[in-house]
């Protein structure tokens, strides 16, 4: 017997589909295309920063992987490895009945992405969603690279996103978060 595939076309048909899939997908050109799973060093890192940003935002404000972000262009749809949300998000998001922030809501205040190895990581990290969020507007996007053991700092600007590397010791500066306590190697850090 062949199934049918859904023919999704918007974030909306993306959304619908999204309640009954399993895993997570990103509509690209009409296709789901599934995401594989995150490594536990990366999911670690993210819950680590997760800790951290409870004491300068409101822990209802942060999401770790699994959040839909509607997105312009090709896909449709990104799942951050962390979101620091608006404050009016989360009843935003009760209201939807999902955990997705739409093209018709404020774009999240901070996303955050740590790269896995490989040059098709690093290009889809650095290039397309850089680019991706930069467009949503996002205002602040961090790279985590364990790789090159470094964390970039993307701040939205009239000209668009400014860059700022850090690397060991050099405690990490957040125009969004200016009381951020971390250096860029407790950030990377597994232990």
């Amino acid at each position: 017997m062949v199934q049918a595939h859904p023919q999704l076309k918007t974030f909306d048909d993306f959304l619908t589909h999204a309640e009954t899939a399993d895993g997570y997908y990103e509509l690209t050109y009409g296709k789901l295309v599934e995401m594989p799973p995150e490594s536990d060093d990366n999911l670690f890192r993210a819950l680590r920063l997760y800790e951290a940003l409870k004491a300068v935002v409101d822990m209802r404000q942060i999401r770790l992987q699994g959040l839909a972000i509607a997105m312009p262009g090709q896909p449709k749809n990104r799942y951050p490895d962390l979101t620091v949300l608006r404050p009016e998000h989360p009843e935003q998001m009760r209201s939807l009945g999902q955990a997705a922030i739409t093209l018709e809501m404020a774009p999240p205040l901070l996303v955050v992405e740590v790269v896995s190895p490989g040059a098709e990581n690093h290009r889809r990290d650095y290039f397309e969603k850089r680019n991706q969020y930069e467009w949503r507007g996002i205002g602040e996007y961090w790279i985590l690279d364990p790789v090159v053991e470094q964390v970039t700092v993307l701040s939205l600007t009239a000209q668009g996103y400014n860059e700022v590397v850090f690397t060991g010791e050099m405690v990490v500066e957040s125009p969004t978060f200016p009381a951020w306590p971390l250096t860029a190697e407790a950030m990377l850090a597994l232990g």
